[in-house]
C-alpha cells in the first residue's frame, strides 16, 4: 500500500490503513520525541497521543506537505504543551538573587475530591464494561495494572502494534461513551 492510498482510505476510516500509516510512521515520530524528551515513557505516550490526534484530525491533512512532516508538527505540539503544564504546576520563584527555592503548589485532594473521586470511578468503571470485551481487557491492563505496552503485548501474545491501536480504539469508544451519558 502506497501511503497516499492510506490516507485516502483512513479519510474513509479504512483501520487497514490506520494501522499502515501507524507502522509506517511509528519509529520516526517515536525516534524526534525519544530525542526530545529522552525518557522512552514520555516518548512512547507522547507518539500515541500524536497519532490519536492525528487519525482524529485526519480529514483536515493537506496534501501539498509530507505526512510525516504534518505528524512530527503534532508531536512537537503535544510536546510543547506538555511542558506547559508541568511549567504551571510547580513556579519557581525567587526572593532576592542568592536565595531560589521551589513554591510547590499543594495538590493533595480534599475529602470533597476524594469522594468525587470515588463517584467518578465507579461511574468510568460502569463505562468500560459497555465496551467489548477484548478493550476492556487492554484498558484494565494498561491504566489499572499499569503494565508497558511491552508487558500487554506479551500478556495477550499480540504483536505491540496492535496492542496500540487497540488501546488507542478502546479509549476512543470509551470517550464516546462517556460523552453520551
Amino acid at each position: 500500500m502506497e501511503v497516499k492510498d492510506a490516507i485516502n482510505k483512513a479519510k474513509e476510516n479504512d483501520q487497514i490503513a490506520f494501522n499502515f500509516l501507524l507502522d509506517t510512521f511509528w519509529n520516526d515520530v517515536y525516534g524526534f520525541q525519544l530525542k526530545r524528551t529522552n525518557n522512552e515513557n514520555d516518548a512512547e505516550d507522547i507518539t500515541i497521543q500524536t497519532f490519536s490526534k492525528a487519525f482524529d484530525k485526519i480529514k483536515t491533512y493537506n496534501e501539498n506537505y509530507k505526512f510525516k512532516t504534518w505528524l512530527i508538527t503534532i508531536s512537537k505540539n503535544i510536546h510543547i504543551d506538555l511542558i506547559r503544564k508541568q511549567k504551571k504546576s510547580i513556579r519557581n520563584t525567587s526572593k532576592d538573587n542568592d536565595n531560589h527555592y521551589f513554591d510547590i503548589v499543594d495538590d493533595s485532594p480534599t475529602p470533597e475530591d476524594k469522594i468525587i473521586t470515588e463517584q467518578n470511578l465507579a461511574k468510568l468503571l460502569r463505562d468500560i464494561k459497555k465496551l467489548k470485551p477484548h478493550y476492556q481487557e487492554v484498558i484494565n491492563l494498561r491504566f489499572f495494572q499499569e503494565l508497558s505496552y511491552k508487558e500487554i503485548s506479551e500478556e495477550l501474545k499480540e504483536p505491540i502494534n496492535n496492542v496500540k491501536v487497540k488501546l488507542l480504539r478502546a479509549k476512543k469508544l470509551l470517550a464516546a461513551i462517556i460523552t453520551k451519558t
